[in-house]
């Protein structure tokens, strides 16, 4: 798998990731104790806020960002996107009321929906091969799942010897390491249209694309299933360990850690699989693996603490390997059924509407949980999960999945 860093391209660009996942990182803890520091008890709140904002941004901005620039150097789109990142990092240190918070994270995530498909619908430009791509596919994935893990040690170690404030400059300087790398790199030429369509055209060309495509369209419908999974973790992780489990903060950290080791194994192995397995019969079985690892996140409290806790621990490990099989081969779906001059377009139909899910799974996990209790919470994400990886296999028949492949082997 690591073959692939030789590519002088891609290594850069994978660097650039790695570096911006890290500033990133330290973001998520440094927000969290400037929520506390200007708001007090209500935190949650403010934070819940801006990871509604976030989701906002990343469906409504990211196509309408791409729009308007389709038709411009992906080099300038990456560098200001970062640039603008770092730019508030540096900024948020000086907050004093709640709306600032706001007002910044709103910005800083439509940067964010703006740098990450285009950086996305690089890649198959840059990694040619179908087994070199898949290979970069997965280093992608573990990046994310490493920074999920590494982060928050990374900023409690850094908390021993500076202030919560500091971390915003270890933010700033992981998306000014990525705009110089992004710099630094010899880009693809990208294939702007020959004609500009209109505007609202050119806003919904990406999901108009999805929607046509049976094998995208049963994309869109995992991406459900992967939103109803991850947002029980994200969001009941904590109330399960320290309410339910009656653990410490270690423990929410060894349970997402779970999470992120279940992904990180699938993504590892992932490449190999390819090799033996269409990707239509890999992402529907993480699909058919999810519905059971919510069920049984519906009983964790009842057997006792020791055995829920064991319980909670192999389910999410479950959770996070049924995610990775969907997640990290999608972009080769969208690069097989997309075209050079609709490839940001499609990229970025898919980076929105996967979020677009979260939209209905995060009230879910979080105030039918709240209201209801985790089981029952629980138990209507698995029906989603089901109810998604259904439709799934139902509008992506197997059929599709050869002409995919068809497609694939023709960029090889």
């Amino acid at each position: 798998m690591l073959h692939v860093l030789r590519h002088p391209q891609f290594r850069k660009l994978y660097t650039a990731q790695v570096v911006a996942l890290i500033g990133t990182g330290l973001l998520t803890v440094a927000l969290g104790l400037l929520a506390y520091q200007v708001a007090g008890a209500q935190a949650g709140a403010v934070l819940g806020t801006a990871l509604a904002i976030k989701m906002v941004a990343y469906v409504a901005v990211a196509p309408v960002v791409s729009a308007f620039t389709l038709r411009l150097p992906r080099r300038l789109v990456l560098v200001s996107a970062d640039a603008l990142r770092a730019g508030i990092a540096l900024m948020l240190p000086f907050v004093t009321h709640t709306w600032q918070i706001y007002v910044l994270i709103a910005l800083l995530q439509s940067a964010s929906a703006t740098f990450t498909p285009a950086f996305q619908s690089l890649i198959p430009s840059i990694l040619t091969e179908e087994r070199d791509y898949t290979h970069g596919l997965s280093l992608s994935r573990l990046a994310y799942d490493m920074e999920s893990l590494l982060s928050p040690i990374l900023a409690a170690v850094l908390l021993t010897v500076i202030s919560y404030h500091s971390l915003f400059v270890g933010t700033a300087a992981g998306f000014v390491a990525s705009a110089l790398l992004v710099v630094t790199t010899r880009l693809p030429r990208t294939t702007a249209p020959e004609r500009s369509a209109p505007l609202l055209e050119r806003i919904t060309e990406g999901a108009r694309i999805m929607l046509n495509r049976p094998v995208l369209r049963g994309l869109l419908a995992l991406n459900l299933a992967v939103a109803a999974a991850t947002a029980l973790v994200i969001v009941n992780t904590v109330v399960y360990v320290r309410d339910r489990l009656d653990g410490s903060n270690v423990g929410v950290a060894l349970a997402l850690g779970c999470f992120g080791f279940g992904s990180m194994v699938v993504a590892l192995v992932t490449p190999r699989l390819l090799t033996a397995i269409p990707d239509r019969r890999l992402m529907l079985t993480g699909a058919w693996l999810l519905p059971p690892g919510l069920l049984a996140a519906a009983i964790v409290p009842l057997p006792g603490r020791d055995t829920g806790a064991m319980i909670l621990a192999v389910t999410w490990v479950l959770l996070g390997a049924g995610t990775s099989l969907i997640n990290t081969p999608s972009a080769r779906l969208l690069r097989a059924e997309s075209e050079p001059h609709t490839r940001t377009a499609v990229f970025t139909a898919q980076f929105s509407l996967s979020h677009a899910c979260f939209l209905l799974t995060y009230p879910i996990a979080g105030k039918v949980g709240a209201l209801a209790g985790l089981p029952t919470s629980a138990i209507v994400l698995a029906g989603l999960a089901t109810l998604a990886a259904t439709t799934a296999a139902r509008v992506w028949p197997a059929s599709a999945a050869t002409d995919t492949e068809a497609v694939s082997a023709a960029g090889r």
